[in-house]
């Protein structure tokens, strides 16, 4: 008799890890029900019909609750997380009171129903941040809910798609430089994004064979664990970097990381936080001892990793690339916005002879100085906030050939004149089409 494979739920299956778990249960035949509260359009196209868009499924147990009573689930794979509270939600929200609603929605169900949940490696002792402490909440409550259970504690996750720390592991890996020991001097163990979801795999086959008394947590991680300046050289030698890096201050990584902090609140991702650099010192330590003797599977080295995955041309364009885009997204912030609070400020009278020494009358001239001015610093703003961003740099662009047109027919001796600044907008427009290039997280 042929095994009925189960249906799978996969929440927040537009993130790294729930992508790869979602695209792999498919591959493999599997049912699934792949819920985000967005999708890029690849992924639409990915998942097709299947995929559930509910920008609500993670706050309102209510919405949850309706998907999952729509479905007729056997598993669910909690991939729902945040680094940090921020824009997107808090910690406390998305790891204990969405897992406490998730498991409220399961009790409801008609039908039994596996949960497995991603959580992270550490002791309950040891969770120096908001972020570890809420994953241990998470823990605890799914293990004291007396229903089916496997949580995966995976360490540092590497897999071809790079996002939030891969991406900064790869892009530390191509500068010059090095961390300082306080940081590369850490325990870090990698993970195979492949072993997770190869674990996914066979915990679903088990349960489509009718095993119903999952009752584990896992740590899923490589055997011998690195440093996270042994990781950083393994990429470094992978890419082709230097090999003489220069060592970074530690306070340079604190101030990386308040920049990160303050970029999170504009509704960015950045890779370097606060809580990411905490998380870092405290090193990433686990024992999978456990999962191995019941999966069977046999993690895979860092070394291992990085050798199925080839140092392509776009993997070195992202890694240069990858810390180039917000030094690009600041700088046309801030020339946007203080362009036009010159303009409004110490500038102003001189730009507004120029348009009365053309025709305009004075009232006019101020209005139009003064409007100019204001969509100066609205596009600055635009581009400073990731929800806008696109849509600033799109104004910014058609504000720029405006001017660029308008300044040709009032005043065209401004092309030669010595500062060049009608030919220096042309410069300014192309670096904004390489910031639309390069918005994209995923």
């Amino acid at each position: 008799m042929s095994e009925v494979l189960p249906t799978v739920v996969v929440l927040g299956a537009s993130g790294l890890i729930g992508e790869a778990v979602a695209s792999r249960l498919s591959r493999e035949g599997f049912p699934i029900v792949p819920i985000a509260r967005r999708f890029t359009m690849a992924q639409k196209n990915a998942f097709g019909s299947a995929a559930v868009e509910s920008p609500d499924f993670a706050l309102e147990t209510e919405s949850l609750s309706k998907i999952l009573a729509a479905k007729e689930i056997d598993i669910v794979v909690n991939c729902v997380g945040v680094l940090q509270d921020g824009l997107r939600g808090t910690t406390d929200l998305l790891h204990r009171v969405f897992v406490e609603r998730l498991l409220a929605c399961l009790r409801a169900l008609c039908r039994p129903a596996l949960l497995i949940h991603i959580s992270m490696l550490g002791a309950d002792s040891d969770a120096p941040t908001a972020f570890s402490r809420t994953k241990r909440e998470g823990e605890r409550l799914i293990v004291g809910a007396s229903l089916p259970y496997v949580i995966l504690r995976p360490g540092f996750v590497i897999a071809p798609t790079a996002y939030g720390g891969s991406a900064l592991m790869r892009a530390l890996a191509l500068l010059p430089f090095d961390l300082s020991q306080r940081e590369s001097g850490q325990v870090f163990a990698a993970t195979d994004m492949n072993d997770i979801t190869q674990t996914i795999v066979f915990v679903a086959h088990g349960w489509g064979d009718g095993k119903r008394d999952w009752n584990d947590v896992w740590d899923v991680t490589a055997r011998q664990p690195a440093l996270v300046g042994d990781v950083i050289g393994s990429l470094r030698r992978w890419l082709g970097g230097t090999t003489k890096p220069i060592a970074l201050p530690a306070w340079l990584m604190d101030l990386g990381a308040k920049a990160g902090d303050l970029a999170a609140y504009l509704g960015w991702s950045p890779p370097i936080r606060s809580t990411a650099l905490a998380e870092m010192r405290r090193g990433i330590r686990g024992k999978p001892d456990s999962w191995i003797s019941v999966t069977g599977i046999q993690p895979a080295s860092l070394a291992s990793i990085l050798q199925r995955m080839p140092a392509s041309v776009q993997e070195k364009w992202f890694a240069r690339l990858y810390l180039v885009k917000p030094l690009i997204v600041v700088a046309l912030a801030i020339f946007w916005a203080v362009s036009g609070l010159i303009a409004l400020t110490a500038g102003f009278d001189g730009a507004a002879r120029i348009l009365t020494a053309h025709g305009f009358s004075p009232t006019l001239a101020k209005a139009i100085t003064a409007a100019s001015s204001a969509l100066d610093i609205s596009i600055g703003l635009a581009i400073a906030f990731r929800r806008t961003c696109r849509i600033g740099l799109f104004v910014g662009i058609a504000t720029s050939l405006f001017y660029m047109f308008g300044a040709t027919v009032l005043t065209p001796e401004l092309w030669i004149e010595p500062l060049g600044a009608l030919v220096k907008t042309g410069p300014a427009i192309v670096l904004m089409l390489v910031a639309l290039a390069m918005l994209d997280d995923r």
